[in-house]
């Protein structure tokens, strides 16, 4: 799935689909944003795959299956961790997703259509892992209750 992925983001999102998927590269107000109907497409065909698929538990299920899982994977690490669109996962000290971060926000250095580098989702160029290692882990803060007592 990670080669698909890729291959669909740098071929066909900074492609033909750019009109889509420029918002997910530019800042705007707005909680969603076009590039959000990927997850539509990508859910639907996954359901469709896992439900044509399910009598024989052929291709097309794991497919689908495959698809749910790396969307999954994508929604938790891509959404939730990089871009903070839900709260809870904030900051990590795990070296391998500091360097997934430091190249997604390479990624959206450029707000164009032609000039990113770092398409993938999962796999991290070393360079970036260098980085992560060179550069010191966010620290953890814990807040003490204002009724704790000293």
């Amino acid at each position: 799935m990670e080669f698909v992925a890729w291959f669909m983001h740098r071929f066909v999102l900074h492609g033909p689909l750019w009109f889509l998927h420029r918002s997910h590269h530019v800042r705007h107000p707005h909680r969603f944003e076009r590039n959000d109907f990927f997850f539509l497409f990508y859910g639907s065909l996954s359901m469709l795959l896992i439900i044509y698929g399910s009598d024989a538990k052929d291709f097309r299920f794991w497919m689908g299956v495959g698809i749910a899982a790396y969307g999954t994977l994508y929604f938790f690490v891509h959404d939730v961790l990089i871009h903070g669109r839900l709260r809870f996962w904030r900051k990590s000290r795990n070296t391998y997703l500091r360097a997934l971060n430091m190249a997604h926000k390479i990624h959206h250095k450029t707000t164009g259509r032609t000039g990113s580098e770092e398409f993938g989702l999962l796999w991290v160029s070393p360079k970036y892992f260098a980085l992560a290692l060179r550069k010191p882990a966010p620290t953890r803060v814990l807040r003490q209750r204002p009724d704790a007592a000293v």
